[in-house]
């Protein structure tokens, strides 16, 4: 167990945390894949060790980049890891060029996500490319990587997950036209980074209209209530969960970023804000709640895995969901990291950083750490210090064009 170090500075803190947390895919990453396992314990009927995850490795990619620039690892060791990552994607299962939702490590074969989703996951494999896209425009040292990179990318058919009127389909399966579990891809979630990816491809793009007259136009895309005294542009009633709005903004800059429906920065500090709210106004009177300890994203619960929030609060708080908005709203996610380390460090820390989730009101500390909640933490401190996941990804020409297609504006893009 990692010793808690009370009484550090607050930058001094940031970085502890943020270094250990990254361990998770430095150090338990799938060893012949490179992958990230999709958690560390606690595996709902599939095998730990060798199920790993495209979308927990695209963060983990970027959560590695932030290792090697502050020297926590050497550069060439993270180099040498992505390009294993990205030789086992080359010869891995994919659907139309979509990665399913996870892979067995060692052979690259599909492990179902559940029963009928045996084929792509146009999301993960979204989050996937965002981690990769990082990387090319990290490791320029390697031009070959990048290339390799690109093909990876150009090689996904987005327009192969349109359905008929339109809308852009989550899961498709190979042996049916789609499988049990897709799903329209509509409203305010994480899945924005496939309009814009899918939108910015040169040879499978979706068109704009399916991001306008689809995403945008379901119920819960705009919301505009008033929740604590803060205004919520978009999402469902209370916001939902915290990932919904840090996971399409982890490597696509949010700074002055807006569109005909929302400014998007406004967007995750008044997601953050509203979170935050409910936790403190506490109306099921759950015991630990407060100022400094606030946070309800998906995660391990002692029922199982919860997407908690304020609409469905079981009491568990997940770290990543406070620490995941510390570009958005600073002072208030340091409140929760001094806490969370120097207060209940004994019950929650570890050497890979915080358990999951914990829950004061059922004495429950998760035994897992999942990768889609690990690569936040590190991904997020560090766009709050320097901004350097945003700079990389948004640098990259996808980005930009997808974008741009779909009438977006921010002055990174001005300077294209």
């Amino acid at each position: 167990m990692a010793r808690v170090i009370r009484g550090l500075d607050d930058a001094a803190l940031r970085d502890r945390v943020a270094q250990a947390t990254a361990t998770y895919f430095l150090d338990w990453s799938h060893p012949i894949s490179g992958m990230a396992r999709e958690r560390s314990a606690g595996a709902f009927g599939y095998d730990v060790a060798e199920t790993v995850c495209t979308g927990g490795t695209g963060f983990g990619i970027l959560a590695q980049i932030v290792a090697a620039h502050r020297g926590w690892r050497r550069r060439a060791t993270i180099l040498d890891t992505i390009e294993r990552i990205v030789g086992f994607l080359e010869t891995a299962d994919r659907f139309a060029g979509v990665y399913p939702h996870f892979l067995d490590g060692s052979t690259g074969r599909t492990l179902p996500f559940m029963p009928g989703d045996d084929g792509g996951d146009l999301v993960e494999t979204a989050f996937l490319m965002t981690g990769l896209l990082g990387a090319a425009a990290c490791f320029t040292e390697a031009p070959g990587l990048g290339e390799r990179i690109t093909a990876l990318y150009d090689a996904v058919e987005w327009a192969a997950h349109l359905r008929g009127d339109g809308a852009v389909m989550w899961h498709r399966s190979p042996a049916r036209d789609w499988a049990p579990s897709a799903l329209p891809i509509r409203g305010w979630n994480e899945a924005f980074a496939v309009f814009v990816l899918g939108a910015g491809s040169r040879t499978h793009p979706i068109p704009p209209s399916s991001y306008h007259d689809s995403w945008a136009t379901a119920p819960a895309f705009r919301n505009g209530r008033t929740y604590g005294g803060e205004t919520l542009p978009l999402g469902p009633d209370w916001g939902g969960p915290l990932f919904l709005s840090q996971y399409p903004f982890l490597g696509i800059d949010p700074r002055g970023l807006s569109d005909a429906y929302a400014n998007y920065w406004m967007q995750a500090q008044s997601h953050a804000r509203v979170n935050r709210f409910h936790c403190i106004a506490n109306p099921q009177g759950w015991p630990g709640y407060g100022p400094h300890c606030w946070g309800l994203t998906a995660s391990d619960d002692p029922t199982g895995y919860v997407a908690h929030s304020p609409t469905e609060d079981t009491g568990t708080i997940t770290p990543t969901a406070a620490l995941g908005s510390f570009p958005f709203v600073p002072d208030e996610s340091m409140a929760v990291l001094r806490h969370l380390h120097d207060d209940l460090g004994g019950w929650i820390w570890g050497d890979a950083g915080f358990a999951d989730a914990f829950s004061p009101a059922r004495d429950w500390v998760a035994e897992s750490r999942l990768a889609i909640d690990q690569a936040p933490i590190v991904i997020a401190l560090e766009n709050h210090r320097s901004g350097l996941i945003w700079d990389l990804v948004s640098s990259r020409p996808e980005v930009r064009r997808g974008l741009a297609r779909l009438g977006f504006s921010a002055p990174y893009l001005a300077s294209a």
